[in-house]
């Protein structure tokens, strides 16, 4: 089970309807082993495509340096589909290297009027695990704000 903040809920929405028709994608971060999602990172679609998403290399790489430097991991790994339904293609599960990571994907097929107007329609919003080559999907739960976290724990 996903659990996510509203706040970053709504941002991961609001950068997929941002970049439509093109792919959005980006990274949430948390502490290591936590599974919390707390720190929103959009990323740029190298790609440029509306039908594949690719991240920056140079970006993927300082992000990384940058989660290592915190003891983050990537928690969330989302990007959006603009023409088909939230769910992984072929491609994006063969892409999926984080095996503690939820894959959220985001469709914005049904946001847009036929004429390329943003007409804020409802979007689809989903969580899966990708293990292995193994897709399963989880329930995503959206809450006010993440429980505060607990204290790392010391063992006598």
């Amino acid at each position: 089970m996903l659990t996510i903040d509203q706040a970053t809920y709504d941002a991961i929405v609001a950068h997929a309807r941002r970049d439509h028709p093109d792919e959005a994608c980006g990274v949430v971060a948390g502490p290591e082993g936590s599974d919390r999602p707390e720190r929103f990172v959009p990323m740029v679609n190298a790609a440029g495509s509306p039908t594949f998403y690719e991240f920056d290399s140079t970006e993927l790489l300082h992000l990384y340096k940058d989660m290592d430097a915190r003891d983050e991991e990537p928690v969330v790994v989302y990007h959006s589909h603009t023409a088909t339904e939230a769910y992984p293609s072929r491609t994006d599960i063969g892409l999926a290297s984080e095996p503690n990571a939820h894959y959220v994907l985001v469709s914005t097929r049904d946001c847009f009027t036929s004429s390329g107007g943003n007409n804020e329609g409802p979007v689809e919003f989903r969580s899966f695990r990708i293990i292995d080559g193994e897709v399963t999907e989880e329930e995503v739960v959206v809450v006010e704000q993440l429980p505060p976290a607990s204290p790392p724990r010391s063992d006598p």
